[in-house]
């Protein structure tokens, strides 16, 4: 039976209400919570992009059981991977271990803002692979003197270090990145029911970690509200993402989504109050070998009544997978 999370969607909720999020999924059941980390929304419409660091320890002290999750930080561009390292172990002194390093190549969305370009996908990934040796020998308690192809570090130690450093995930899409995460990683990351991409992990050296997916759901009594909420607000997540990670705002998302039609989107995320039909869509995740799957509900909105019904009925369901 694969444990069941909850998204601390950072695009579709601000600081305050997240906070109230994850108290709720807390008491709903929810037995692991994930928070994304972004500058700027998918689109316009979901309309937030507050600080997830902040936030995430906010959450640590209102909860108290929750597991927290980054899914996920870009080490490379807009933080170097020592600041990363030091945020990390600060979540988990404050959460008392609860706390999960999720890291990825990132998204030109977020990285641009600091005005250092935008890397090849290639260098990207040669870039996460030397940001994770600098995080884990920071995490290890080590001082880091680094001269790398891509970062420096003089003379970097943490301070206030965690009983038991945060397990790292890193999120793959293709072989490169299962290849990197099987051999450096402590579970994988993925946003697709993909079972090849499990299987190249394995090859690596993933077999026996945790396999952590994600998946967008649209609860509403009323189905066509939700399928226009899906529409209006995660149409982007339809697109393929050696695009997505290329785009560089909300305006370009938009354009890029144009021709995805409400049909599109039914298709791919479940949208209504029928229990079968989400179950159905985690089913994928399970069969494909993921372990942990966490579900998006989407629009900001709409987060309360989603997790009274995931408490009431959505869960209990799920429990039976």
């Amino acid at each position: 039976m694969p444990r069941i999370g909850y998204t601390l969607m950072t695009e579709q909720a601000g600081p305050r209400e997240l906070v109230a999020h994850a108290v709720g999924a807390e008491e709903a059941g929810f037995d692991f919570s994930v928070m994304s980390d972004h500058y700027f929304p998918w689109l316009r419409e979901q309309g937030h992009a507050p600080y997830a660091w902040s936030v995430l320890g906010a959450v640590a002290q209102a909860t108290e059981r929750l597991p927290l999750m980054t899914y996920v930080t870009c080490p490379t561009v807009r933080y170097h991977p020592a600041v990363i390292a030091q945020k990390a172990a600060t979540v988990q002194l404050l959460s008392q271990g609860r706390f999960r390093l999720g890291l990825g190549s990132g998204e030109n969305l977020n990285e641009h803002v600091v005005g250092r370009g935008w890397p090849a996908a290639r260098v990207r990934i040669e870039m996460l692979e030397e940001a994770v040796g600098i995080i884990r020998a920071l995490l290890d308690g080590e001082t880091v003197h680094h001269d790398g192809k891509h970062f420096s570090v003089q003379d970097a130690k943490l301070w206030d270090l965690p009983e038991t450093a945060p397990p790292i995930g890193v999120a793959v899409s293709g072989p490169r990145s299962c290849a990197l995460a099987g051999r450096l990683a402590d579970l994988v990351i993925a946003t697709e029911p993909k079972a090849e991409l499990l299987a190249d992990f394995d090859r690596f050296g993933g077999t026996g970690k945790p396999r952590v997916g994600q998946l967008p759901v649209s609860y509403d009594p009323d189905r066509e509200a939700a399928l226009t909420r899906a529409h209006e607000q995660f149409r982007w997540s339809l697109g393929p993402w050696p695009v997505n990670a290329e785009l560089p705002g909300p305006v370009s998302f938009d354009g890029a989504t144009s021709s995805v039609t409400r049909e599109d989107v039914a298709a791919a995320i479940p949208c209504g109050d029928d229990v079968d039909a989400f179950v159905e869509a985690v089913r994928a995740y399970a069969d494909a070998g993921f372990d942990e799957i966490a579900l998006i509900q989407v629009g900001g909105a709409h987060q309360e009544p989603f997790l009274r019904w995931a408490r009431e009925r959505l869960l209990p369901a799920l429990r039976n997978l």
